[in-house]
């Protein structure tokens, strides 16, 4: 279950649709292997938990994928507001007025 997590919003979705199945199919053998006996319990219960393993591992793919998107874009707001001190300044003046506004009005 290998995903391409830097592809935008596709990705997401291939996880999200991939996650699911994977979890489906694990309840589905864990569900036969309950009403099955001997060998074939517990060939379906082993290949459960290979599923689970491959939808953990996505998971954790997923996650690390998203904290080093985190931690570039804080890398590169931190370059530009060094870059960029003045105009960072009046870009969040301008921020907290517009939703000062915003809030004003409800």
């Amino acid at each position: 279950m290998s995903i391409n997590h830097n592809d935008g919003p596709h990705s997401k979705d291939k996880l999200i649709d991939s996650v699911k199945t994977s979890l489906t199919d694990a309840e589905d053998l864990l569900r036969e292997a309950a009403s099955s006996t001997g060998d074939r319990a517990a060939e379906l219960r082993e290949r459960a938990l290979v599923s689970l393993k491959r939808t953990r591992e996505a998971l954790y793919d997923a996650q690390d994928a998203l904290v080093e998107r985190s931690r570039k874009a804080a890398r590169l707001t931190d370059d530009y507001v060094h870059d960029y001190p003045w105009q960072s300044i009046a870009a969040a003046g301008l921020t907290g007025l517009l939703i000062g506004l915003l809030l004003g009005r409800r």
